[in-house]
């Protein structure tokens, strides 16, 4: 029986995952256990069972994963990843919710992130993006604006040896920015699909690149939603920069942000420190997480 050799996953679907081992070789691989908990981005220790297939047997400590939940299941996103790029548009519109969940999630994984406003060469949408973006750099976010079809050479510097990735909604670009920035891009995700052999299902599941100038990015499909059932109200809470020097003074330990007295959440909303979208958005986040939780302990 072969050793086993390492590796790192470059794309999944399903239960059957494209891994190149740490010698270049590229091979389909399937989980040992029924209950698959590989992402894209995982290193893993792979026994081959032929030239070109192999059998994931253990899957290597990790420095962060990029996940999301409900209180019914969780979904993977990436394994690994040092940088999590959340790219909106100018159009088609995009949920300002949405980006503030991708946000909270990478904070509680001490994941870096960048806001980046792809399709800025469309003037009439511009100003609005940017307002709706205003709350977010308020809050101290970085945010890279561009357009995918034209330079991409001040995103490039930023993916520089960080292993980064792209999340957002359909539409925004990601894909294009993929393309702007890994010139063999498309033919990488068709020989990644000639190895999962599941061509039409692959743009449905993260897929890794290398990049030309050091580091590499991990392609995302589009999201709709983005559970945070797997976070802590503290881990929710610290996720609003804005909010981090005064959380822990309100007059009750469990003070729900809402109606008590003496509430340092409500008295920065008040004093304009706090944007009332992203107030309403902390209200619905600690909601969800209290449902889960009584989910988790009723089953």
């Amino acid at each position: 029986m072969s050793a086993r050799q390492t590796g790192s996953v470059i794309a999944a679907f399903g239960r059957q995952y494209s891994v190149i081992l740490d010698d270049g070789l590229q091979v389909l691989c399937y989980p040992r256990a029924k209950k698959s908990e590989v992402a894209c981005g995982d290193r893993v220790e792979v026994m081959l069972t032929a030239p070109d297939q192999g059998v994931i047997e253990a899957t290597c400590p990790r420095t962060s994963l990029f996940y999301r939940a409900d209180q019914w299941k969780e979904k993977l996103i990436a394994a690994n990843v040092t940088q999590v790029v959340v790219v909106v548009a100018t159009e088609p519109g995009f949920s300002d919710e949405l980006v503030t969940r991708c946000l909270v999630a990478a904070y509680a994984q001490d994941i870096a992130t960048l806001i980046v406003l792809n399709k800025c060469d469309i003037d009439a949408a511009l100003a609005p993006a940017r307002a709706q973006l205003a709350a977010f750099r308020a809050a101290g976010y970085d945010i890279l604006e561009l357009c995918a079809k034209m330079d991409v050479s001040a995103l490039k510097e930023r993916l520089r040896d960080h292993t980064s990735l792209f999340v957002g909604q359909s539409g925004m670009g990601k894909s294009t920015l993929t393309n702007a920035l890994v010139p063999d891009a498309d033919a990488r995700t068709r020989e990644i699909s000639a190895v999962l052999d599941s061509g039409k299902h692959t743009t449905t599941h993260a897929r890794l690149y290398p990049l030309p100038g050091g580091g590499s990015l991990i392609d995302s499909p589009g999201l709709q939603s983005f559970g945070l059932a797997h976070l802590e109200k503290g881990e929710i809470e610290m996720g609003f920069p804005e909010l981090r020097e005064v959380l822990g003074t309100c007059r009750f330990r469990d003070c729900s942000h809402r109606r008590e007295p003496d509430c340092a959440i409500r008295a920065a909303l008040d004093a304009g420190t706090l944007d009332a979208r992203r107030y309403a958005a902390l209200l619905q986040f600690l909601d969800e997480h209290e449902v889960a939780r009584k989910h988790r302990l009723e089953h």
